[in-house]
């Protein structure tokens, strides 16, 4: 079991309250967080990744105990502490500006 935590406008997207838990049928990658994140809620397709190419959108950050794996190929193999559900998996939006 893997644990999701998403921020605010997508819980409000995906309509969930909290913490989202999911099942992999495979390795646990991002790529595969991912993708069992967008099958069961469909309104985040494309918000995370691009329709396109799948790569993750710009201002999308992704982080397995406390390390930020956002520019890490998204079939590398996440933490143990993620993978058995003991840490989260955090999608977190960038701000920019200045």
């Amino acid at each position: 079991m893997i644990r999701v935590r998403l921020p605010a406008h997508l819980r409000t997207l995906a309509k969930v309250d909290g913490e989202v838990t999911l099942e992999l049928a495979g390795p646990a990658t991002a790529a595969a967080v991912l993708d069992a994140l967008e099958a069961r809620y469909p309104a985040l397709r494309g918000t995370l990744r691009d329709y396109a190419s799948g790569q993750r959108r710009a201002y999308v950050r992704f982080f397995a105990c406390a390390e930020d794996i956002s520019l890490q190929p998204l079939d590398t193999p996440l933490p143990e502490a993620v993978a058995e559900g003991r840490e989260p998996f955090l999608v977190v939006g960038a701000i920019a500006g200045g």
